[in-house]
């Protein structure tokens, strides 16, 4: 397509596999990410299928950085760019795991702060009616035990994108995407990677399945369409339906008990599965941690 595109966080994740995604269909592609070794990997590995991608190794939090890497775009690229998709975020626990003032404040930073300073940046650089996705999470509108510094930054991207689509009217159409569960182990693991899911994982999904990042890929690539330019301001939720499945006491097998601990754990939404224990789930989260250091999964079983 020859569009310029601009990705955050494009190292690993969801986040490389929207570089590859628009890389491979003929689409510029500039990324920044703060691992070096990760970034320097991929643009060599996308480069010999022929695709046009620049890694660029900052850290987004920085704002010295965010403003050296629009320099690199547009230096390149003066007559502007396309579509701008703020994909970086983290995780640094939340008030249960004492998560410190700077800490939070950092995780705003690259999830709120860097999204808006982007922006700034390149409204005066967009071709024609310029794009902007934010990548929010379903973790913006429900949470787990200790996820404050994540869900706060979640939320406020949320909240940044309708904002920002009414005052960026006629510069850009600005929208996010909430994913939900994604099993990103594809796009972090070099060696070949194989998923496992137990009965529980996919069952309950109303899709049936775990999300993939390319579920993500092709609803940011639907957004950056010009031919859907009637949608603005708005989040899709891309979760396989999960956070639409209304689950009470008793249902699909799930039966709410306190925890151990005796905080009432009502969270555990995703035991909602047919006649799946809440033995056999610990079970599968603890391997997941082993097996993908899942530090979101890893903080939650703290608490159990």
């Amino acid at each position: 397509m020859n569009r310029i595109i601009v990705v955050t966080g494009g190292a690993g994740g969801i986040g490389r596999c929207i570089v590859a995604h628009f890389a491979s269909q003929g689409d510029s592609v500039y990324f920044i990410d703060q691992n070096q070794q990760a970034t320097l990997t991929q643009v060599e590995k996308m480069r010999e299928r022929g695709w046009q991608v620049t890694g660029f190794v900052g850290d987004v939090a920085e704002k010295q950085a965010l403003e050296e890497f629009a320099a690199l775009v547009l230096r390149e690229h003066p007559e502007g760019i396309h579509c701008l998709i703020n994909n970086a975020c983290l995780m640094r626990g939340g008030i249960l795991s004492d998560c410190e003032y700077e800490d939070f404040l950092y995780v705003q930073r690259v999830g709120v702060v860097a999204p808006y300073m982007l922006a700034r940046l390149f409204k005066d650089h967009f071709q024609g009616m310029g794009a902007i996705v934010n990548i929010s999470s379903t973790r913006a509108f429900q949470s787990q035990p200790d996820t404050e510094s994540y869900t706060a930054a979640k939320g406020g991207i949320t909240a940044l994108t309708h904002a920002l689509a009414v005052s960026l009217s006629g510069i850009a159409r600005v929208n996010s995407v909430a994913p939900g569960w994604i099993d990103t182990g594809a796009y972090h693991e070099e060696a070949h990677y194989e998923a496992v899911y137990s009965t529980g994982d996919t069952a309950q999904h109303p899709s049936g399945r775990v999300g993939e990042p390319a579920d993500i890929a092709r609803v940011v690539d639907f957004l950056c369409d010009e031919r859907n330019s009637f949608i603005n301001g708005e989040n899709i939720t891309v979760d396989g339906g999960i956070s639409r499945l209304m689950v009470y006491h008793n249902d699909c097998g799930w039966t709410y008990e306190p925890s151990a601990s005796g905080k009432d754990n009502s969270f555990c939404l995703f035991l909602a599965v047919c006649g799946i224990s809440w033995e056999k789930a610990l079970s599968s989260l603890r391997k997941i941690c082993q097996r993908q250091t899942g530090q979101r999964i890893l903080t939650f079983l703290q608490f159990l």
